[in-house]
């Protein structure tokens, strides 16, 4: 019975760290869509606004503008739309987390 309770508590901890990985792959990929303006993993070329190591409670701030209409954009108000609050604060905290 002891045997079986440690393999059920292996199991359950290697299917708790695969969803955590599956979680940042996640977010990885919603980050990904912002490539093409602010660079990889945030690091943007110049002319671009760079998000790496940014304040992320400013950022999502900016993101949740963007997306009720209150900060005006060429863009950023209809991808801002594409995602929820809570995949925005994931998003901006992805990027705060990144060096510049």
């Amino acid at each position: 019975m002891v045997k079986s309770t440690k393999w059920l508590a292996a199991g359950a901890l290697c299917l708790m760290a695969a969803s955590a990985q599956a979680q940042v792959n996640q977010i990885r990929v919603w980050a990904a869509a912002c490539a093409n303006c602010h660079g990889t993993e945030g690091r943007a070329l110049p002319g671009m606004e760079s998000l790496a190591g940014k304040d992320k409670d400013e950022m999502l701030q900016k993101m949740l503008d963007f997306k009720s209409g209150r900060k005006p954009a060429t863009l950023m108000h209809q991808i801002s739309k594409g995602y929820s609050d809570e995949q925005l604060a994931q998003i901006t905290a992805y990027f705060a987390a990144q060096k510049k």
